[in-house]
């Protein structure tokens, strides 16, 4: 969780897979569905498939709030 929250993409991307599979945290499509995008906007491997995959499982509105939850990390973290 802290690697995946200092914007390490490997760390974000099994943080997905945990969120994706319900592994050690509590199974939520919407923040495997961030997790994974953000993975992905930085380019690591299979993180878009996942987010693709998954999204395919999830209302609209759920899918909405992955990526306003996306956006507000992005903003939150936003590089100096």
């Amino acid at each position: 969780m802290k690697a995946a929250e200092q914007g390490d993409a490997s760390a974000q991307f099994n943080l997905g897979v945990a969120y994706d599979n319900g592994d050690g945290v509590l199974q939520d499509y919407s923040k495997a569905h961030m997790w994974y995008n953000l993975a992905a906007a930085k380019g690591a491997e299979n993180a878009g498939k996942n987010r693709d995959s998954i999204a395919k499982e999830m209302t609209s509105e759920q899918i909405a709030e992955a990526q306003k939850m996306a956006r507000e990390w992005m903003e939150k973290h936003k590089e100096k």
